[in-house]
């Protein structure tokens, strides 16, 4: 069986970028978006706010003021985000709000940033979710815990190279699940405890008093302050709805903004709730249980179940909650194929990440994020403490760096007539959360910074001193190969108005030629110089990559095909003006090597003396780095082709 075959029973079939109903048949709903996009934040209301309630040791009457900042920083935070889907509605999120607004060096600490940050996502997840399902299980299944997580890492790498949506249909349950039971358990739990609630508001008032009385002011602002950060967690997975505008249903803004207020209503509440549980429940740590599980086991046993039937409820409810860790890592696997598919456009990564697979997912980034994740698995043995310390930065980083710039924004442009009317409420939104987010990473970095924060900090310093050299080295590259279209810009166009007809049965030269008109034109004089006067016919031949910038959107779309065409038919003139017959052929695709095999094959069925050149840029230091930025379409090509009893003659183009 072919490997094609294989490839679309694992994957699926193919789609057609060009079709009108791809497009629709791809796109999140809100409610789709909110499950794909918000579980990331729905699920950290599973450590999140005990890891904060936690901070607070002996002095838990302050936990009522910490559930209303949690619940208010929420609606600050996607607030603020909505602006971000307006200014931005193509998608990108804080990479490219950093990169617009403060500039690309901004852009990319913030895009560096994000890759780190969702590739822990998954790990964490993971890793999170395996600890609660295992947590069910006998104590001797141990072993299988990593393991275990290690496949959900490849399943999930399995179901986003099928498509966004299909993974998302698959998990849909245990969001509904986690959903329902949650809602339901903080719900009734605040209820049943309803008569302490007209006295929790003057007791916590009395306590806080008592409490300045006893340290000051001072230290009562730093133990709040303190337990307020490390609960940081919580408002991951905010940003995913603006890096993912662009695979949302139409129209885009309103679909973003209504995903955004899903996730913000319903983590305020969990997040909110939960906290408040803590403190109406008394909730006490007990070994081996999270938070969670003993305030829930307490609800339930109220709302009347009891020995087999708590057990069974108790465990549902986990396992829910275990479920939608799961499901939030698949939020990793949507946001960081985005994030580098944005930074590969601007070249601070290989081109690579840009390109669509067949069922029109970012192949290579749900590769690489899913991998990675599956890396730093094994690295740390699956274990949360040690992930949860890696996680708890870059987020932070990321919001602080977007709202600084929607801060700029509105300052620059307040006097705008678009503007005029709320650009002081929109700056207020925007430093409110810039506060609120700069002062959550400086307290996280100081807090966490030995206990293993600093690996986070290297990690992604290191990745950024990587994308710097990736696009030096584009930008190189790119200078170079103008100063070839240079040499071969005043080339002149001869006198000859007309050209022969094409004649399928005469010598053939076919080029594969990109946007280069020197790449194009080396080759054939090339051509023409080594085998004078042999071939008739000439024909031009392009295949243009959809990738994820040019993929829904129609104006990116149009501009493509008129320029593509605009170039071809250069080549086809300037041959006709030599007297020599021409023609050119343009096709769209997903993968540039699969559509030019297929256009290759029905060429040589119709001109069958046909012989296939194509430009190769060649280095005088060739290394592994080289061949991971260039040539990948070319030598593919080459490969496919000879083992189809096909030719394909490469000329070296030498750029330095």
């Amino acid at each position: 069986m072919k490997a094609s075959s294989w490839r679309e029973r694992l994957l699926g079939k193919a789609r057609d970028p060009f079709s009108p109903d791809t497009r629709h048949s791809i796109a999140l709903a809100a409610f789709l978006a909110w499950v794909g996009l918000g579980a990331d934040g729905l699920s950290s209301s599973a450590y999140g706010p005990e890891e904060a309630f936690r901070a607070l040791g002996s002095h838990t009457h302050l936990a009522l003021f910490l559930a209303i900042a949690t619940a208010v920083t929420v609606f600050v935070v996607a607030l603020a985000y909505n602006q971000v889907i307006e200014l931005f509605p193509t998608g990108g999120g804080g990479y490219r709000v950093s990169t617009a607004l403060l500039g690309p060096t901004a852009g990319l600490v913030s895009g560096s940033a994000l890759i780190v940050d969702y590739v822990l996502t998954i790990a964490i997840s993971v890793a999170s979710g395996t600890d609660a399902l295992f947590s069910l299980l006998p104590a001797d299944w141990q072993a299988f815990k990593l393991w275990t997580a290690c496949a959900m890492v490849l399943l999930l790498i399995w179901l986003n190279l099928r498509g966004a949506k299909e993974s998302i249909r698959v998990l849909l349950p245990i969001f509904v699940g986690f959903l329902v039971t949650h809602a339901l358990l903080i719900g009734w739990g605040i209820f049943a405890h309803a008569e302490g609630l007209p006295l929790l508001i003057p007791d916590t008032l009395r306590e806080v008093r008592e409490f300045s009385q006893e340290a000051g002011w001072f230290f009562v602002l730093a133990v709040f302050l303190k337990a307020y950060s490390l609960g940081g967690g919580t408002y991951t997975g905010i940003e995913a709805v603006s890096n993912n505008v662009d695979r949302l249903a139409e129209p885009v803004v309103h679909t973003g903004k209504a995903t955004m207020m899903l996730m913000a209503i319903s983590l305020a509440f969990t997040a909110g709730g939960i906290i408040l549980l803590y403190l109406l429940w008394n909730a006490a740590p007990v070994e081996g249980q999270t938070l969670n599980a003993v305030v829930f086991g307490n609800v339930l046993r109220e709302m009347g179940f009891d020995g087999g039937s708590l057990f069974a409820s108790l465990t549902l409810v986990l396992a829910f909650e275990a479920g939608l860790l799961f499901v939030a890592a698949n939020t990793g696997f949507l946001g960081g194929p985005s994030v580098l598919s944005n930074m590969a456009s601007d070249s601070w990564v290989p081109h690579r990440f840009r390109y669509l697979s067949n069922r029109l997912v970012t192949e290579n980034g749900v590769l690489l994020m899913g991998l990675a994740a599956f890396a730093i698995m094994l690295l740390t043995g699956g274990d949360v403490s040690v992930l949860v310390v890696l996680y708890s930065i870059n987020v932070f980083l990321t919001f602080s760096l977007s709202l600084a710039g929607l801060s700029r924004y509105w300052i620059r442009n307040r006097k705008k007539p678009l503007h005029k009317g709320h650009w002081r409420r929109r700056l207020a939104l925007s430093l409110t959360g810039l506060a609120i987010t700069s002062s959550i990473l400086v307290i996280t970095i100081v807090e966490k910074f030995f206990e293993g924060g600093w690996a986070t900090l290297l990690i992604t310093s290191v990745l950024i001193g990587a994308c710097l050299w990736v696009r030096a080295h584009y930008r190189e590259v790119r200078r170079r190969i103008a100063l070839i279209d240079e040499i071969f810009a005043d080339q002149a166009f001869g006198s000859d108005c007309s050209p022969p007809a094409l004649d399928p049965y005469s010598p053939t030269a076919a080029f594969v030629v990109g946007s280069s008109r020197g790449g194009g034109l080396h080759a054939l004089l090339w051509v023409q110089r080594m085998f004078p006067d042999h071939f008739k016919n000439f024909i031009f031949i392009n295949a243009r990559t959809v990738d994820a910038q040019v993929y829904g959107g129609a104006e990116a779309m149009e501009a493509m095909k008129l320029q593509a065409t605009t170039s071809l038919k250069f080549f086809e003139r300037f041959c006709n003006s030599y007297g020599m017959a021409a023609t050119s052929r343009l096709a769209f695709g997903t993968d540039a090597v699969q559509t030019l095999e297929k256009q290759i094959t029905e060429l040589l069925q119709e001109y069958p003396n046909t012989i296939v050149f194509a430009s190769k840029l060649v280095f005088k230091h060739e290394n592994f780095i080289t061949r991971l930025l260039h040539n990948q379409a070319i030598t593919s090509l080459q490969r496919r082709m000879h083992v189809n009893g096909q030719q394909l003659m490469v000329l070296p183009m030498l750029i330095d």
